[in-house]
């Protein structure tokens, strides 16, 4: 680590022989100026470098006062002071038209909103009863066509059963002819 130290501190003496080739006037290594403080460089220790920060005091430019000059003011007549009043209510009165205007503006909004949302409701409304009544009347249709068809059935069975009887009733009858 000593070493390396060495070396840095080799490296800071080449580039501070290159600076004194830009700049003529020696220059205290240890001591670095800026506009308002000075690094001193303290003894070298072994665990590394110390330094000294030391700020200048305030100059005296910067201790006065900025203030800045408010524009002078001059003297209003009266014609100019009620020119500014009646400005000031023009203003007011422009102010309170907009936001009436804005009012009015919102409640028409909302009034539509709601008028569509009642249209919309009533169209809901007239499909789904439409609907419904569809539906209603394809089922009582269905149920005609099922009694419709349970009574023909029925009817087919009373036909083929007097048939049968009728046959029955020849051949019994037929019979009893016979034997006579």
């Amino acid at each position: 680590m000593a070493n390396t130290y060495k070396e840095k501190m080799k490296e800071l003496s080449m580039l501070s022989l290159i600076c004194s080739c830009f700049y003529p006037e020696p220059r205290n290594i240890n001591i670095y100026t800026y506009d308002d403080m000075e690094v001193k460089q303290i003894n070298k220790r072994a665990s590394g470098q110390a330094f000294e920060l030391i700020l200048k005091p305030p100059s005296p430019i910067s201790e006065a006062p900025r203030t800045l000059a408010s524009p002078k003011k001059k003297d209003l007549s009266l014609e100019e002071i009620q020119k500014k009043l009646e400005a000031a209510e023009e203003r007011r009165k422009s102010q309170e038209a907009q936001v009436l205007k804005q009012l009015a503006e919102k409640r028409e909004h909302e009034r539509e909103v709601l008028q569509k949302a009642l249209e919309e409701n009533n169209n809901f409304s007239k499909m789904a009863e439409e609907k419904l009544i569809l539906k209603m009347e394809q089922i009582k249709e269905n149920r005609e066509a099922n009694l419709a068809a349970i009574i023909e059935r029925l009817q087919e069975k009373v036909i083929v059963t007097e048939n049968r009887a009728g046959a029955h009733s020849f051949a019994t009858h037929s019979e009893v002819s016979s034997t006579e």
